[in-house]
C-alpha cells in the first residue's frame, strides 16, 4: 500500500518538477546584429591593477535582444558566437552574463551584457533618434545618411 501511495505521489508531482525546470528560461527576439569591439572579461580588474589590457583587433557580434519588458544589448565573447535574427530564443540571466539556448541546443552560449534598458524607454529613445535623423535629412537632403545612429 505504501509503495502505491509513493508512486501516485511521484506521478502527481513530476509534471510540477518538469515545469519548474523549464521555466528558468525567458523568451526574446533578436532584432539587430552588428560587429563591434570585443569586451574584456576582466577589464575592470586590469584597469584597477594598472596592467593595460592588450588591444584586440578581433570583432565580436553585438545583438539587441528584446523581451516584453527589457531590451538587452549583449556582446559575444568570440567572433564566432552567432544567433539567428528575428527568431524567438530562450535565455536566462547568470551573474553578469546572459546564457542563450537556440533551437533546443544541448549547450548554452554565454554573452556579456553591455546594456539593459526598459523596453518603453528604449523605444522612446529610438523614436527620438529617428525623428532627429529625418529632420537632418529634410534640412540637408544631399548630406550622407548615417544608418548606425539608431539601435
Amino acid at each position: 500500500m505504501k509503495h502505491i501511495l509513493c508512486l501516485i505521489l511521484l506521478f502527481c508531482t513530476s509534471p510540477v518538477l518538469v515545469t519548474g525546470q523549464t521555466s528558468i528560461y525567458q523568451h526574446g527576439t533578436v532584432v539587430r546584429m552588428h560587429m563591434g569591439e570585443c569586451m574584456s572579461q576582466h577589464g575592470i580588474r586590469a584597469a584597477l591593477s594598472g596592467n593595460p589590457s592588450p588591444q584586440s583587433t578581433e570583432l565580436c557580434p553585438e545583438y539587441t535582444l528584446i523581451t516584453d519588458k527589457v531590451v538587452y544589448l549583449i556582446v559575444g565573447k568570440m567572433s564566432n558566437q552567432l544567433i539567428p535574427l528575428a527568431e524567438i530564443i530562450d535565455f536566462r540571466l547568470n551573474k553578469n552574463e546572459l546564457a542563450v539556448r537556440v533551437d533546443d541546443a544541448k549547450q548554452e552560449t554565454r554573452f556579456l551584457i553591455k546594456e539593459m534598458a526598459l523596453r518603453s524607454e528604449w523605444e522612446s529613445n529610438r523614436q527620438h533618434a529617428l525623428d532627429a535623423r529625418s529632420a537632418r535629412v529634410r534640412a540637408h537632403p544631399d548630406a550622407p545618411i548615417a544608418l548606425n545612429g539608431v539601435q
